[in-house]
């Protein structure tokens, strides 16, 4: 008989996701209740003479989506890496792609570049990174999985010694912009549709793999009795995971604990089934990330800070009292 948990805990989901939608538009420095919100999202008047429409269409709701999306992306790749990688400690930005994107995104700023060749700079530097890693790890079968992390983490750290160099040699009107991108921005967040349909596309093509992988977490030699041709579906799911990452960190920077927290609580309240982990995970830190941008953009206000420093400050606390709890379990 089906745990009836999951027919809870998806309608739950839901809800927080909506919930934070809502709340990242009616909170800033123009307050907007719920009545005013409803009416400018339909095209009513408001009684502000359209100031308040103007705010949601064109500031807010661009962000919020985006911030949305991008949590989606990084929950959802972390799912995935954990899974292929079966290391619990495994995140999104585990092979360097981060580290990419950080290189082309910072020379582009570096130049005085933004806009379109930003994006495309930060895209070009993972993609970089991602070829380059796989690349390198390539080899046979036997300890394809430690090869494939260890050399992530060499290119990671040859990228974090150019990022500092670039950090080192920049002039102090550019610094602020760059050091906000590192630690996860939303403000410049002006493209979500892009973002959304990288989710969508994501979820869609890893979730017809959730079977084979929900049999690989368990034993790959298994897997491979039971028919899985184990080592396309690592190649496959591997990139699949990496786009996802990529296209989350072209768009806000690098923004951690999101791919490393959000996949235990999941796990936590679903079990290990990837058929359920993947979607639940995909909103879960959707509605994480918008919750916690805006907190960044409002609890200093007129200040933000950068929403990477909300997650970290949220995900380390909270990464040790699931360590705790397991170390209670075991």
């Amino acid at each position: 008989m089906r745990s009836p948990r999951p027919f809870l805990i998806f309608p739950l989901l839901f809800v927080l996701a909506l919930a934070s939608l809502a709340a990242a538009l009616m909170a800033g420095s123009l307050s907007v209740p719920p009545r005013e919100l409803l009416a400018a999202l339909m095209g009513e008047a408001t009684p502000d003479g359209g100031l308040t429409a103007q705010v949601l269409w064109q500031l807010r709701l661009p962000r919020a989506l985006s911030g949305f999306a991008v949590g989606g992306l990084l929950a959802l790749a972390g799912a995935l890496m954990q899974t292929l990688l079966r290391n619990p400690l495994a995140d999104p930005y585990v092979l360097g792609i981060s580290g990419g994107a950080g290189v082309g995104a910072l020379t582009a700023l570096f130049l005085g570049l933004a806009g379109f060749w930003l994006s495309g700079a930060a895209f070009g530097g993972a993609l970089a990174a991602l070829l380059l890693v796989f690349a390198l790890a390539q080899g046979d079968a036997s300890g394809a999985q430690t090869r494939l992390l260890l050399t992530g983490v060499v290119v990671a750290s040859g990228c974090g010694a150019v990022i500092a160099l670039l950090l080192a040699l920049a002039p102090e009107t550019r610094l602020r912009g760059m050091l906000f991108w590192l630690m996860g921005d939303l403000g410049s967040a002006d493209a979500p549709w892009v973002s959304l349909a990288a989710l969508a596309a994501a979820l869609t093509l890893a979730f017809p793999f959730a079977r084979e992988l929900n049999l690989l977490a368990r034993n790959p030699e298994v897997a491979q009795t039971q028919g899985v041709d184990v080592r396309r579906l690592r190649g496959l799911v591997y990139f699949i995971a990496a786009l996802a990452t990529a296209c989350a960190v072209v768009a806000a920077g690098t923004i951690g604990f999101i791919g490393l927290i959000v996949p235990h609580l999941v796990r936590l309240a679903l079990g290990s089934d990837l058929r359920l982990v993947l979607p639940a995970a995909a909103l879960a830190g959707g509605a994480l990330l918008t919750a916690a941008d805006t907190l960044a953009r409002t609890l200093i206000a007129p200040e933000q800070l950068p929403v990477g420093v909300l997650t970290a400050l949220i995900g380390v606390p909270l990464f040790l009292f699931l360590l705790a709890r397991t170390g209670r379990r075991g």
